[in-house]
């Protein structure tokens, strides 16, 4: 039934009053945009392990609302979706597309172009030529083929198809390079800067195709100077915006100065009212309303802090909640059943080949000209490939139009999901580099002490998720430095994990060269830099060498970041903050930085280059202030030593820590009672059982008799270092219940801080405790029991793991119990499925 758009009312009286409130505008708004951004999400998360960009999930979710699929169901698309709220919906979504479009222009940098080389010139000029010129043989074959599609212009259709078929979405290829860690890398470069070029030539067109375009009916009915008239209006608008706005933009731009925390309100809203404006006098001139933000966007400076700032403020809000109001609008317009029979599904394959041919082939073959190798020739190829948003907004102009009519608009929809949908997994397959850790030399404390050159320094790398994991690093990294030896080389790598929001890309570009993070002077004037700020006031107080990087990375691949900075700077030790921070007294947790975080952590242990140390936090940078050389405020520190590699690791940093003279540091040593030995423990690998509830132990077979003499010598070494040291204690402790002598030691105030290791080939008093239930398996089970939150621990925990070729592989376990006649009998080369413990 037709509605009166005049009569619709914006807000209802309640249902008290009989009102539906879906009969009304504004209720009927907040229900559609929730709709939408529930579904969209979902999808999101639901494509995530896939490593597709938010992008794919938008538009499968817009098209999942519209009749291709829910919208089969009249009665909801009737009612969520009525005919009378399409212009409001999509009025609501430009607003988000033409300053999404403005966003765009501001992450663009026109100066990338400018410096590109001849190759990245050659690849965009092939990739727009080949791919457009294979747009127009197709558009030949949809105008004879599709009904209707012959009503319009030649011209107009042709280059829309030309447009549609060879644009580059730079915005999501941003993403998907930032995503794969190619972005900084020669490949990512090369793209970003071709498809930087792709993109203006691409509005050009577009613009160059909607004056052209006109009502869409061939232009039988208007005068081709009005066409001209539409260009000319256009280049005057860029002249003015490059001649004018942007000196009076490089102005406002330095009144924002680094030292300033907060832009001037006023700046803010004439920029985003000069959006608006911009929009209003290109949709006034012929041109689609987005030109104008676009070019409002590349007339910004890129220099400084205005335009980072200025995504800050409106980047969510748009990309969040705006813009997938856009998608959902489109997938309305889309219908898949509109693609009937095997003509039309043919028509498809045809426009999908056709899109990939010409894109891939011409670039890989520009690439090949300009001696690229042919791998990466191949995945330049493909990544100039994708398509997604822009794609999307040229196929809608089109439609708005008439130039493109329903069964073209879906067909050129899905092409855009398809080629954008492979390129990530298609360019994991093709640009498959060895990522993984070298296989050098592994590092550990125990070489610093063996060898005589003075060069090899305590080289230490500190991971920290933010400002609060400051304190305690800091505190910890002064209680290692050794006030006799040579200065320690401190490596400090702030994670950040990367969005696909505007300012996450950015930071990729400032903070990575050639697809890792890389160690930079001290800089000011940015958020994430406070992290820096700190160590580098930490750096001039005493003989440390600080040098700050930040890591944006996806979390599924953040240690392959950490990892390779170990290797590349020769780290000693990396030292990763735990991913729950505690209160100084008592269980209240501060802050739980999630899954994901623990899950970085448990990857670094498996693949770094040399020592781990997990530092779980309960106040221990309470008195950093006051740690110094001259200090008379002793941190009180406990080494909790068990045997085997990991507490002998742990022993050696205790050896430094007691060379500082503001430290105390005891050596707690759990023995067997004397002439009383315990039962021989087997541990026996069990596949079946969980990773996350069971500890691990190493597979490797060692010999228990010299692993127990290595032991001995750790500890008479250390005692005879420390021996004439009125600040080193040394204890043996009999163990009677390992359990509460541990827990005795976390509660009973002290010690700041405990030190443990793993225990990854554990003596056989820990062994005793291979089957309790993990909590926090990763930390071995002494670490687990100090940093259990129902255990009333108020001590700090540094658990160390030696990394050692030879612990590499580890394996949940389960205990078996010999007798002393089954021991004796044993067969004691026990096949790979056991790990001894009977000698220890």
């Amino acid at each position: 039934m037709p509605v009166n758009i005049t009569s619709i009312k914006t807000s209802s009286n309640g249902i008290w009053q009989g009102d539906n409130p879906l009969d009304y505008a504004f209720p009927l708004l907040i229900v559609q945009t929730t709709l939408i951004l529930v579904v969209s999400r979902f999808l999101s998360i639901l494509f995530k392990p896939l490593r597709q960009p938010k992008v794919i999930a938008e538009i499968v979710g817009g098209i999942l609302l519209g009749p291709s699929a829910f919208g089969r169901n009249k009665k909801y698309l009737h009612r969520i979706f009525p005919t009378w709220s399409t212009p409001i919906l999509e009025s609501i979504a430009n607003i988000g597309l033409l300053f999404f479009l403005f966003l765009v222009g501001l992450e663009l940098d026109l100066r990338s172009i400018r410096r590109s080389s001849k190759r990245a010139f050659g690849i965009a000029l092939a990739g727009i030529l080949l791919p457009f010129s294979c747009g127009i043989g197709v558009a030949f074959v949809l105008r004879k083929t599709i009904d209707g599609a012959d009503t319009v212009g030649y011209a107009q259709f042709l280059v829309f198809m030309g447009v549609s078929l060879s644009i580059t979405a730079f915005p999501v290829l941003a993403r998907i390079l930032a995503e794969l860690k190619l972005l900084t890398t020669q490949v990512g470069e090369t793209a970003m800067a071709a498809a930087a070029f792709n993109d203006v030539a691409a509005w050009i067109l577009l613009a160059l195709a909607v004056a052209l375009s006109g009502d869409g009916k061939g232009g039988s009915n208007k005068s081709p100077l009005i066409s001209i008239w539409v260009l000319l209006s256009g280049t005057a608008f860029v002249t003015f915006m490059f001649v004018i706005m942007r000196p009076a933009m490089k102005w406002v731009a330095k009144r924002c100065s680094p030292q300033q925390d907060v832009v001037d309100e006023a700046y803010i809203c004439l920029t985003l009212a000069g959006v608006m404006v911009s929009g209003f006098i290109t949709d006034l001139i012929g041109i689609h309303s987005i030109f104008g933000a676009f070019v409002f966007g590349l007339a910004i400076p890129k220099g400084g802090n205005f335009a980072g700032r200025l995504i800050e403020r409106i980047e969510d809000f748009v990309a969040g909640l705006l813009l997938p109001l856009y998608f959902a609008s489109s997938g309305l317009k889309t219908d898949v059943a509109k693609i009937r029979g095997a003509e039309a599904w043919g028509l498809l394959v045809l426009v999908i080949s056709t899109a990939c041919a010409g894109k891939i082939l011409g670039t890989f073959a520009v690439a090949m000209m300009f001696m690229m190798p042919v791998r990466e020739s191949l995945t330049l190829g493909v990544l100039m490939n994708t398509k997604g948003l822009v794609e999307l907004i040229v196929l809608n102009i089109g439609k708005e139009k008439k130039v493109l009519n329903d069964e073209t608009f879906a067909i050129l929809v899905l092409m855009a999901l398809f080629t954008t949908f492979i390129t990530t997994p298609t360019v994991m397959t093709i640009n498959r580099p060895p990522r993984n850790v070298s296989t050098g030399t592994h590092r550990k404390l125990r070489d610093l002490t063996t060898t005589h050159d003075s060069k090899d320094k305590l080289r230490i790398l500190a991971c920290v998720h933010g400002p609060g994991n400051v304190p305690s690093l800091v505190s910890l990294i002064e209680s290692t430095r050794s006030t006799k030896n040579s200065l320690l080389k401190l490596f400090v790598m702030h994670l950040v994990e990367l969005t696909e929001r505007s300012s996450s890309i950015i930071m990729v570009h400032r903070l990575r060269r050639n697809g890792f993070p890389f160690f930079n002077r001290f800089r000011r004037g940015e958020c994430h830099d406070r992290v820096a700020e700190a160590f580098q006031g930490y750096s001039q107080l005493g003989r440390v060498s600080v040098r700050p990087t930040t890591a944006i990375s996806a979390l599924s691949t953040m240690h392959e970041d950490i990892c390779h900075v170990a290797q590349k700077k020769r780290v000693t030790m990396i030292i990763l903050p735990f991913h729950i921070q505690w209160r100084e007294e008592g269980d209240d947790m501060v802050k739980d930085v999630g899954q994901s975080w623990r899950a970085i952590n448990q990857r670094v242990l498996k693949n770094a280059p040399c020592s781990v140390a997990m530092l779980v936090d309960r106040g221990f940078g309470g008195v950093a202030q006051n740690l110094g050389p001259t200090s008379s405020v002793a941190q009180r520190i406990c080494i909790i030593f068990f045997g085997g590699p990991d507490d002998r690791e742990a022993l050696e940093l205790g050896g430094r820590m007691a060379e500082h003279p503001a430290i105390k540091v005891t050596v707690m040593r759990f023995v067997e009672k004397d002439g009383k030995k315990s039962e021989p423990v087997m541990l026996q690998l069990s596949p079946t059982k969980s990773s996350e509830q069971s500890y691990s132990f190493s597979t490797a077979k060692m010999n228990r008799e010299k692993e127990r003499e290595l032991d001995d010598t750790a500890v008479a070494e250390f005692r005879s270092k420390c021996g004439g040291n009125g600040m080193v204690e040394y204890i043996e402790k009999v163990a009677s219940n390992i359990v509460e002598g541990v827990l005795t030691i976390g509660r009973s105030r002290d010690y700041d801080l405990v030190v443990v290791g793993k225990g990854r080939f554990p003596s056989n008093m820990v062994a005793e405790l291979a089957e309790r239930k993990a909590e926090h398996a990763e930390l071995g089970p002494i670490g687990d029991i100090l940093t259990s939150s129902a255990h009333g621990i108020v001590s700090s925990v540094l658990v160390i793991q030696q990394h050692d070729i030879a612990h590499a592989e580890e394996a949940p376990v389960s205990k078996i119990v010999h007798t002393e006649y089954e021991r004796n009998t044993a067969d004691e080369s026990s096949s790979v499925s056991e790990i001894s413990k009977d000698f220890v």
